[in-house]
């Protein structure tokens, strides 16, 4: 039996317990930082800076006195060692949708000049919807026999690669079931047949370690809002292995991407290196805040973060087990090496659960069709809030506490 003590004697332990103190947390459990991570405390005092004095007083000099300009490839080379890159690779701009829209063209169009007949792009039936929906669009406004084939499970794979096959675009760790993709592998058997890979990282970036760089990987994509703490809708990043850079083209060629953006030329013009993956003019007070969260994240070990991640998911499922009697069935892959940062368990009644939860200040989400989803964000999470979460939610299904009509009415938003 697993008791609170158990738990307090492992935080007296963790060598990242010092970095909640970072954070801004409200009372009781936060398990939502999968999808919003917590405000650094050094946001606020940014945004005053960037609000008060760099726009108010300042003004249109902060281009330059205050860096401005430079922010989304200075957030990028700061970024980059979160995912296994390196200098120069990786540009904080825009959102996750656009940045893989930049992504795929620029993959497809790398096929196309290498060999025509390549034109099929292959995700996962599950993978997050903007990703399908984006890769539709795309091969929809391309025409040209281009299409986007689903696999359903990563056994999968290797029967949908082909020498049709132009890239393939999949979530590192799956949106719903946080199930890991093994991104060496993967790459590999991708290269292997020929194919070009698309990752999208936003469910893992900042929980765990990523090696772009190592797996040789082509193109990655990803959002700062959830275990980067960049703030709600703060802008993307996006990274382009060095050996495809400068032969890459992408779609969104606005003025930010040019060579020589203020020259005002008539013709555009790619900038040198990884810039000319930006687009139109950057938004400067959401690029900032990215700032405080990236702080926070460089000030940890990443093999730490992901030694915690795996610990707390591990404490959360014996104490499921132990306690909850069997009315959750675990989605998420038990085993570490296939699994991310968050847990999904099914309920008949998994909307109620979670907003019966929320009443009681434990703060998950869920995820449709009947899918709880609790969020393990090493940098601020404690061993005793997995304690006193699982004892909540022992409670509220104990007592059927969920099984009350407030609980049961949708919001916009789940």
């Amino acid at each position: 039996m697993i008791t609170r003590e158990d738990c307090v004697r492992l935080d007296a332990a963790d060598p990242l317990a010092a970095l909640r103190d970072a954070f801004v947390l409200p009372p009781g459990v936060y398990l939502d930082g999968n999808s919003l991570g917590a405000r650094p405390k050094a946001a606020a005092a940014r945004a005053a800076a960037v609000v008060e004095r760099e726009w108010g007083q300042d003004l249109i000099a902060s281009w330059n006195t205050a860096g401005w300009w430079e922010l989304p490839v200075r957030l990028g080379d700061r970024l980059a060692p979160l995912i296994g890159g390196g200098p120069g690779s990786t540009v904080v701009t825009d959102t996750t949708s656009a940045n893989l829209f930049k992504a795929l063209a620029a993959a497809l169009a790398l096929q196309a000049s290498a060999d025509p007949r390549r034109t099929v792009v292959v995700s996962e039936r599950d993978n997050f919807p903007t990703d399908l929906y984006i890769s539709h669009g795309l091969t929809e406004l391309l025409g040209r026999g281009h299409e986007l084939r689903l696999v359903d499970s990563p056994e999968e794979l290797a029967a949908a690669l082909d020498d049709t096959t132009a890239v393939v675009t999949l979530s590192h760790v799956n949106y719903r079931t946080g199930a890991l993709w093994d991104l060496a592998a993967v790459t590999a058997q991708v290269h292997a047949a020929g194919a070009l890979v698309v990752w999208d990282l936003a469910h893992s970036a900042g929980a765990l370690p990523i090696g772009l760089t190592a797996a040789d990987a082509d193109f990655a994509v990803g959002c700062t809002y959830k275990y980067l703490n960049g703030g709600p809708g703060s802008p993307a990043f996006l990274w382009v292995n060095p050996r495809h850079v400068e032969s890459s083209r992408q779609p969104l060629t606005g003025w930010w991407g040019h060579a020589r953006p203020f020259a005002m030329e008539d013709v555009y013009e790619p900038a040198p290196g990884v810039a000319r993956f930006l687009g139109g003019t950057q938004p400067v007070v959401s690029l900032a805040l990215v700032e405080c969260g990236l702080d926070v994240a460089l000030r940890a070990d990443l093999e730490e973060v992901r030694a915690k991640s795996l610990a707390l998911g591990d404490l959360f499922l014996d104490l499921v087990e132990e306690r909850c009697g069997g009315e959750l069935t675990l989605v998420t892959p038990r085993e570490h090496e296939r699994r991310g940062s968050h847990l999904t368990f099914a309920h008949p009644e998994a909307y109620a659960v979670v907003q019966a939860l929320i009443a009681r200040g434990v703060v998950g989400d869920f995820r449709e069709p009947d899918c709880l989803r609790l969020g393990l964000t090493p940098l601020y999470l404690r061993h005793v809030d997995v304690y006193d979460a699982v004892e909540i939610l022992a409670d509220v299904l104990a007592t059927r506490a969920w099984d009350d009509d407030r609980y049961k009415v949708r919001s916009a938003v789940t």
